[in-house]
């Protein structure tokens, strides 16, 4: 399909970086990333993900697991919860 229309949209400049970075990382462009999306949404008759609203705690938590399990932003902070999780044997 030829593209022949031009879509134009303001963001801020340090998100448009690293969307462009992180598309670029993952072998394409931001504006491949954008027709894949219309594309998607299209045949989906929605939106390609499932929109929510944010959590209010600072930490990130793991959708599948419901929030029952926090990714901590330093690891280290956690290494007493994973040695009673995993025992004191280190491989």
């Amino acid at each position: 399909m030829a593209k022949e229309a031009t879509l134009q949209v303001r963001m801020d400049s340090e998100l448009k970086e690293q969307a462009e970075l992180l598309y670029k990382q993952l072998g394409t462009s931001f504006a491949e990333a954008v027709r894949i999306f219309a594309r998607q949404s299209v045949e989906d008759r929605a939106m390609p993900f499932t929109m929510h609203l944010s959590s209010t705690t600072s930490k990130r938590t793991l959708g599948i697991a419901n929030g029952k399990y926090k990714i901590p932003d330093n690891i280290d902070e956690c290494n007493e919860e994973i040695l009673e999780l995993f025992g004191e044997e280190q491989i």
